[in-house]
C-alpha cells in the first residue's frame, strides 16, 4: 500500500489526494517541525539550563497533478478542489495512511489552492495544484479514540486526608497505556449518582476531584485539554459548566508516554456510578 492522504473539511466534503483524478507528486512537513527551546540563563554561568522544547505550528505542503479526461472536467476538479480546501470553513482533518497506519491531524489551508501557470504546470487535460496547510496542534493523533473504564474505589475518604481517616476496601487499579510520544489529553464520563468523584494518575502524582453530587440523571464530564479544558455537568435537557467545582487541590492530569495507574474513588455511589476515561496518543512525525 502506498501513501495515501485524505483531506476531510468541516462541512464534510472530502478529497482523496492520492491515484486518480488527484495524484499526489510531493509532501512535506509530515514528520518535520519547528521547535523553540525554553531556556534560562543564570548570572556568571557558562551557557544556559534546558526548561522546555516547545513545537511550532506544523506546516505541510502538497504539491498535486489533477488528470481530466476534458477540460470541463478538469474545470469541475480545480473546483471542487478549491471549495474543499477553503479556509473559511476553518480547521479540517488530514488523514494519512501508508503500511505503519493511519495517523490524523486538524489542519486549515494557508491560502486557496495554487494552480499556477506554464506549459509544464498546465494543459488541456491536466493541472499542477500546490496546497500549503497549517496545523496549529502540531501532534499527529490516532484515528480513533480509545476508552477504558475505571475501576472503583469503595469506601469513606477525605481529600486531602485528615487524621483520623477510614479507607474502604480498594479494587485493582486500571492501567492506560499511552503509545504516543508524548503526554494525552483525556475526557473522563462518570454518569451519576456519585458524590464528590476523584480520579487519580498514580504514575504522575496527580488528581481530580470534583466537589459536588452528580445526580442519577446527569452525567461529568472532565476535558483536560490544554487547549479546551472543561468540567461540566450534562442532564437530558441541559449542560452547565462547573469548573468551580473542580477542587484547587487537584490537577487536569495528562497520561504520560507508557504506562499509566489510574484509580477511581468517591465519598458515595461508586457501586451504581461508572466512569469511563478516554483519550487519543500524540505523536511528533510520522
Amino acid at each position: 500500500m502506498l501513501k495515501k492522504l485524505r483531506f476531510e473539511s468541516s462541512n464534510g466534503k472530502a478529497v482523496q489526494l492520492y491515484g486518480s483524478p488527484y495524484r499526489l507528486y510531493f509532501v512535506e512537513g509530515l514528520g518535520d517541525v519547528e521547535v523553540e527551546l525554553q531556556v534560562q540563563h543564570a548570572p556568571y554561568q557558562d551557557g544556559s539550563m534546558f526548561i522546555d522544547a516547545l513545537l511550532q505550528e506544523r506546516h505541510i505542503t502538497i504539491e498535486l497533478r489533477i488528470n481530466a479526461s476534458s477540460e470541463i472536467e478538469l474545470a469541475k476538479l480545480k473546483m471542487n478542489l478549491s471549495s474543499t480546501l477553503s479556509p473559511k470553513l476553518g480547521l479540517g482533518k488530514l488523514i494519512h495512511e501508508d503500511p505503519s497506519g493511519t495517523k490524523e491531524i486538524m489542519a486549515i489551508c494557508n491560502n486557496v489552492p495554487f494552480f499556477p501557470d506554464g506549459e509544464t504546470n498546465r494543459g488541456p487535460l491536466f493541472q499542477k495544484a500546490l496546497i500549503t496547510l497549517i496545523a496549529p496542534n502540531p501532534y499527529w493523533l490516532d484515528p480513533e479514540k480509545k476508552t477504558r473504564e475505571l475501576k472503583a474505589y469503595e469506601g469513606d475518604f477525605t481529600f486531602p486526608f485528615e487524621f483520623p481517616v477510614q479507607f474502604g476496601i480498594e479494587s485493582d487499579s486500571t492501567t492506560i497505556y499511552n503509545e504516543g510520544d508524548t503526554e494525552a489529553p483525556v475526557v473522563v464520563e462518570i454518569n451519576g449518582p456519585i458524590t464528590r468523584p476523584l480520579i487519580e494518575n498514580i504514575t504522575t502524582g496527580e488528581h481530580m476531584q470534583i466537589n459536588a453530587i452528580i445526580q442519577a440523571d446527569q452525567t461529568l464530564v472532565i476535558d483536560t485539554s490544554p487547549r479546551n479544558k472543561r468540567v461540566e455537568i450534562r442532564s437530558e435537557n441541559e449542560t452547565r459548566k462547573v469548573m468551580g467545582f473542580f477542587d484547587h487541590s487537584g490537577d487536569f492530569w495528562l497520561l504520560a508516554p507508557g504506562e499509566n495507574e489510574i484509580r477511581y474513588r468517591a465519598d458515595a455511589g461508586i457501586a451504581e456510578a461508572t466512569a469511563t476515561v478516554s483519550w487519543q496518543s500524540q505523536y511528533v512525525g510520522i
